[in-house]
């Protein structure tokens, strides 16, 4: 029985001596985990696509600031054009039409041309009455004005061109010279035309006034031509507009 308990323990020892050779033991540094860097010419690779993406990113960035800043100087001429546009449509759309008799008082004379205004500096362009007063409880003058359009010279250094002036005359029935209400409405204006249809030609001239007069009614449409000033020597582009005027007066005068 010893022998055999023996030969037993003799028969294992080999045994586990097989095991301890067939697996080799590691060292403590073999048991981490490797590690591996990039190299060179990936990090070259990597720093060229970020350059590239940074130049398109600037490009856009930049050209959305100069599209913005482009389109906001846009606006922000078009504006006051704008305004004045609609001053003008306003008060030719409004125009009062002639009466009969020699009575001119809340009358709708219309004249157009290179006129000498009683009481306004300089010359206008045109003359009407036109029914946009503003009414108000403060003031005791009606709807009806009388409104003139012209051009003066700018009282400083503000650029080429000169000034687009709106007079407006609220008190039509002041013995003395009426005060005026002078609004500039635009400015940078090398000219402005106005020509007024009769049906069959456009005329440079209207007037009204004159009794011996050809022109007794209001124009059946009135054309607006505006010559901006060109700030860098370039003429601007013409601004044009067509207003048709559908008061007018079924009678002539007496």
């Amino acid at each position: 029985m010893k022998m055999s308990r023996e030969s037993k323990v003799e028969s294992r020892e080999p045994e586990a001596l097989r095991r301890e050779h067939s697996f080799p033991r590691h060292s403590t540094l073999d048991s981490r985990p490797s590690q591996r860097a990039f190299t060179l010419i990936e990090m070259v690779l990597a720093i060229g696509v970020a350059a590239i993406v940074l130049i398109a990113v600037n490009a856009v960035l930049f050209s959305a600031l100069h599209l913005r800043t482009a389109t906001s100087n846009a606006v922000d001429a078009a504006v006051p054009v704008d305004q004045a546009l609609t001053l003008l449509r306003r008060d030719l759309q409004c125009a009062m039409t002639p009466t009969n008799g020699t009575s001119k008082v809340l009358s709708g004379d219309f004249r157009v041309g290179n006129l000498s205004i009683s009481g306004e500096s300089g010359t206008a362009a045109i003359e009407l009455f036109t029914a946009t007063g503003a009414l108000s409880a403060n003031q005791p003058w009606g709807d009806i004005q009388r409104v003139t359009y012209g051009l003066r010279s700018p009282a400083g250094d503000f650029g080429a061109g000169q000034e687009l002036v709106r007079c407006v005359t609220r008190n039509l029935l002041s013995a003395s010279t009426a005060d005026l209400d002078e609004q500039v409405i635009l400015s940078g204006v090398a000219n402005i035309k106005f020509a007024c249809f009769d049906g069959m030609q456009w005329n440079d001239t209207w007037d009204t006034t004159g009794l011996t007069s050809m022109n007794t009614n209001l124009p059946v449409a009135v054309r607006v031509d505006i010559q901006m000033a060109g700030n860098t020597g370039a003429a601007a582009e013409p601004i044009e507009i067509l207003v048709p005027i559908d008061s007018q007066s079924r009678t002539n005068r007496s």
